[in-house]
C-alpha cells in the first residue's frame, strides 16, 4: 500500500529532527567529521525523496513549502554525489531546514497552529 501524504510529511518532521540534532553540534564537528556529512547528505535525501512524492494536492495547499527545491536538492546529492559542496549542505542543514521544520510540523498537526 502506498505512503499517505500525512506518512510522508511525518517521514519529513522526522528527518528534520533527525537533522537539528546533528546540526546541535556545530559547524567546526560537521567540517572534521565525515561520517556527520555522510548522515547529513542521507537526511538531504529522505527530505527530497518525500517531498517529491507529496501528492499536488497537498503541494498546491502548501505552498509555503519548497516542494520542488526539496526534490531537487535530493537529485543533486544522489546524482552528483562526488559533487557536493559542504559549504552549501551545512547552510541547507542549518539556516533553511529550522523553518522547514516549523512548516511541516504546522501541517502535520494543523490543530495546533
Amino acid at each position: 500500500m502506498p505512503r499517505r501524504d500525512r506518512e510522508r510529511i511525518a517521514d519529513m518532521v522526522e528527518a528534520t529532527e533527525k537533522i537539528a540534532v546533528r546540526v546541535a553540534r556545530g559547524r567546526e564537528r560537521f567540517d572534521a567529521d565525515e561520517d556527520l556529512q555522510i548522515v547529513l547528505t542521507h537526511l538531504v535525501q529522505v527530505l527530497g525523496e518525500a517531498a517529491a512524492r507529496v501528492s499536488e494536492q497537498t503541494t498546491l495547499a502548501n505552498p509555503e513549502v519548497p516542494w520542488r527545491a526539496l526534490a531537487g536538492m535530493r537529485n543533486r546529492v544522489v546524482h552528483e554525489y562526488f559533487e557536493i559542496d559542504l559549504e552549501i549542505l551545512w547552510s541547507a542543514v542549518s539556516r533553511e531546514v529550522p523553518a522547514l521544520a516549523v512548516r511541516l510540523r504546522a501541517i502535520r498537526d494543523p490543530e495546533g497552529c
